[in-house]
């Protein structure tokens, strides 16, 4: 497809024809397949940040989060903290969203390193979690923070393989072993 989709026309789409592809900019960009170590590290992390969100947040994988209409961008995060009272809501906005964390694979790099970060910063989600595989094994995962004033992330803290994090919740998670 070379030509941009609405808002409009994204939403008429079945389920299927949106799984495995993000829009940017109104364009119509493939999510190749991710792999098992990927997943697992991504439901590992969603599953740790659930327990300990409390009844008003909700953390899950793999759906849209929708940062603008026009030109259309959808983003379909790795893992997604947002309000649970609008679980039946389509499409999840920022204003839902409290975090939202990438698992880097190799193709995605660019993107989740510089160009995730600041369409989700501007769209003003709090708080974003990058997750990179690194060649030990054990992954390190870069947190950051919403500076509102700037619209733009701090630097928040590094961690390896245990994540030990004060917010947006308090959060231990032992990712060295996945």
């Amino acid at each position: 497809m070379h030509t941009q989709i609405s808002a409009e026309q994204y939403d008429s789409w079945s389920e299927e024809q949106c799984a495995g592809i993000e829009v940017v900019d109104g364009m119509v960009v493939a999510s190749p397949s991710a792999s098992k170590r990927h997943n697992r590290l991504a439901r590992i992390l969603a599953n740790a940040l659930d327990a300990v969100a409390g009844p008003d947040w909700n953390a899950d994988t793999d759906f849209d989060v929708r940062p603008q209409d026009v030109p259309l961008t959808n983003r379909r995060p790795d893992v997604v903290v947002y309000r649970a009272e609008t679980i039946g809501l389509t499409p999840t906005r920022p204003e839902h969203v409290l975090l939202v964390a990438e698992v880097v694979s190799p193709g995605s790099e660019t993107t989740d390193r510089i160009v995730k970060v600041d369409q989700y910063a501007k769209a003003g989600i709090p708080f974003y979690w990058r997750v990179e595989q690194a060649a030990t094994g054990v992954p390190l995962v870069y947190t950051y923070v919403l500076d509102p004033a700037a619209n733009a992330y701090r630097d928040g803290e590094i961690f390896t393989g245990v994540i030990k994090a004060a917010a947006p919740f308090s959060v231990t998670v032992d990712l060295g072993a996945v």
